[in-house]
């Protein structure tokens, strides 16, 4: 059996704090893991962001109800789910992600959860695990999954490597220069050709 493992901003969506960067002007939430390889040091700078501006769960999620997956996203899941048992596996936050699900058609999720107080301040965030979509792809092993994992950014690259089969979905020209083992796809056209050259299948 094969699996199909997705990053969810990049890839399916586009990404939430570029967005609210946008809609606020704060200029410094525009960084995300393409920019910063380590994860907690760009969560920690959010969050403190976040409590300079006194911004909370609130506006995030109103910046989200604003937005939609990118456009063929819906389409390019359907065509895996007809192939391949699929997840998601992301560093976004269930407190972030599920109006996006509903209109990707509740794809399974794997992600992280905030910390918000009785205000609506974002005070921390907790990880399932450490390296978590590398661990989920090990895991899907286990059970005698073959993994085909795609991504865009430094965050996916441990998961690309454990998988079977990797691929770099619309990444930017740094992480394309230091991952040159993975193939490139630029839409999703080349992603699902990509799918088909990984897959053992004929399909």
């Amino acid at each position: 059996m094969e699996i199909a493992c997705l990053d969810l901003e990049g890839v399916l969506i586009p990404e939430v704090w570029i967005n609210v960067a946008e809609r606020t002007g704060i200029e410094a939430l525009q960084a995300t893991t393409r920019d910063i390889p380590d994860y907690d040091v760009l969560m920690r700078q959010r969050l403190n962001i976040l409590a300079d501006h006194g911004l909370g769960i609130r506006e995030i999620q109103d910046v989200i109800s604003s937005m939609a997956p990118m456009e063929g996203a819906l389409e390019m899941l359907d065509w895996l789910r007809e192939r391949f048992q699929v997840v998601i596996l992301s560093d976004t936050f269930y407190d972030f992600a599920e109006p996006f699900m509903r209109q990707l058609n509740w794809p399974a999720l794997l992600c992280h959860k905030l910390v918000i107080d009785s205000d609506g301040k974002v005070s921390d965030y907790l990880i399932r695990q450490k390296d978590p979509k590398r661990q989920s792809v090990r895991a899907f092993q286990l059970l005698n999954f073959r993994c085909i994992a795609t991504g865009d950014s430094y965050n996916d690259t441990t998961m690309l490597k454990q998988a079977e089969a990797g691929i770099l979905f619309r990444p930017p020209k740094n992480v394309i220069e230091e991952f040159p083992q993975f193939p490139v796809a630029t839409n999703y056209e080349q992603l699902r050709q990509e799918f088909k050259n990984a897959s053992l299948r004929d399909l």
